[in-house]
């Protein structure tokens, strides 16, 4: 067993990566931006089902300093660096999402070699993967970067070069230290506390009835637990070192499909789901009046074909379908009080 840094202790998929590795018997220390979070990361934990906490220390290092880093990675045989900024609307420079994003890594990555840290396992994006692309005639896979073009979104732009600036680093100044690079698609799954996926938000605004209509939208699922297991692979498998894995349960989803996997899944809970899709001319109207949405427009109607093929041959990683990674979040809003009044 070996002691592993999460960073992000309190974010969605870092409390699942607590929650396994103590299960797996390491000894873990987890960062949190605040003194006040480490509470919090401690209450997903046990949520979580990891028993006593013992083996795990919380420690307070930002992202966007370098106070604390060297503490954080100090005796640790590898990091899960799954902190990342995502801000809850669209910056107004692309750069307050970009900088901070690509920073931060560097700087998680620059304390684990001079600490004399084993692998990295970095949390990337499938935004990192999908996009900027015309239609292909194969299916996105790790080989595949995306092209960043003027009307990429901040946020595609903040995790392409995040990663690129990662492999970049490792190449001219890793001496010796592995880097293994996830790329999930939307993740879904149990939530564990009030941090989660923007993902998960998408559900709560169809269950709390937010969504009249789906637009056009397809996208990939894949649950938090199985990209948390796929963390934990990465980490110990020889064959892991230098790769990337693209994290997907299968092919993508339309958001209609997800509706409709809540509705048969939830019975009168998903009442306020919404049962129609909406043409895209419309969403193009309403993007006029509602800027929200003008970072859909791209995307609608567009089907992306993924393959998970890799993580499967190579790590042996065997998702759940994408239905129940969908409900499994449902069931978790209901059970922990987060859906609005009905």
């Amino acid at each position: 067993m070996s002691k592993v840094l999460v960073t992000g202790g309190s974010g969605f998929l870092g409390s699942h990566c607590i929650v396994q590795l103590l299960q797996a018997g390491h000894d873990v220390r987890a960062t949190v931006r605040s003194a006040c979070r480490a509470s919090v990361v401690r209450d997903m934990v046990r949520q979580g089902g990891a028993g006593p906490d013992t083996r795990l220390d919380i420690v307070v290092a930002d992202l966007g300093a370098d106070a604390g880093w060297a503490e954080a990675v100090a005796g640790c045989d590898h990091v899960l660096h799954t902190a990342s900024p995502f801000p809850p609307g669209t910056p107004k420079h692309e750069d307050e999402l970009i900088v901070p994003a690509r920073e931060g890594t560097l700087r998680v990555l620059r304390a684990a070699r001079a600490a004399g840290v084993r692998r990295v396992v970095l949390t990337s994006s499938f935004a990192a993967i999908g996009y900027g692309h015309a239609k292909l005639a194969h299916p996105l896979d790790e080989s595949s970067w995306s092209r960043l073009e003027s009307g990429s979104t901040a946020y595609v732009k903040s995790k392409t070069l995040a990663e690129r600036a990662a492999w970049d680093f490792v190449a001219a100044e890793g001496r010796g230290l592995e880097l293994v690079v996830i790329n999930p698609v939307g993740i879904f799954g149990p939530v564990l506390g009030p941090d989660y996926s923007s993902s998960i938000a998408l559900v709560k605004r169809m269950l709390d009835g937010q969504v009249s209509a789906c637009p056009q939208l397809h996208f990939g699922v894949v649950d938090v637990r199985d990209v948390a297991e796929l963390h934990l692979r990465a980490m110990t498998n020889p064959q892991a070192a230098s790769q990337r894995f693209l994290a997907s349960a299968g092919d993508c989803v339309s958001m209609l499909a997800v509706a409709q996997m809540l509705r048969a899944g939830l019975g009168e809970t998903a009442t306020l789901v919404p049962t129609r899709q909406l043409p895209n001319w419309l969403v193009r109207l309403a993007a006029r009046f509602r800027p929200e949405l003008r970072q859909l427009l791209p995307e609608l109607g567009k089907v992306k074909h993924l393959s998970n093929r890799k993580a499967r041959s190579v790590l042996g990683w065997q998702p759940r379908v994408d239905a129940e990674a969908v409900i499994a979040t449902a069931e978790s809003l209901v059970r922990m009080g987060l859906l609005g009044a009905r």
